[in-house]
């Protein structure tokens, strides 16, 4: 699971992670696999793609898979594509790393 590092990226303020969503899943899941091509990390949330409602649900379950507030958690592009980048403020690369790991097994 090395290549999950590829999904992140070390900017000013934080880590961006690439993210590939499916809205309106039965359950919320975050990480949700690993596209290699893509170089993105799989999101399902509950929510429709109607009115930001799936991308306040993204926000809700990757803070909460990793263990931050949401108000660390922001979409920087992609706010109306089902791939998207998500910004987490106040964290490291290796941080987030060591919290996902352990999430895909």
């Amino acid at each position: 699971m090395d290549e999950v590092s590829d999904a992140l990226s070390e900017e000013k303020g934080g880590t961006v992670i690439a993210i590939e969503v499916t809205t309106g899943a039965k359950n919320a899941q975050f990480p949700y696999g690993y596209n290699v091509w893509r170089k993105s990390i799989g999101c399902r949330v509950t929510a429709p793609a109607i009115e930001g409602r799936a991308n306040k649900a993204i926000i809700g379950v990757i803070a909460g898979s990793l263990h931050v507030p949401a108000s660390a958690v922001s979409i920087v592009s992609g706010a109306t594509s089902s791939q998207k980048r998500i910004l987490v403020t106040g964290t490291s690369k290796d941080e987030i790393l060591r919290l996902l790991l352990p999430l895909f097994r």
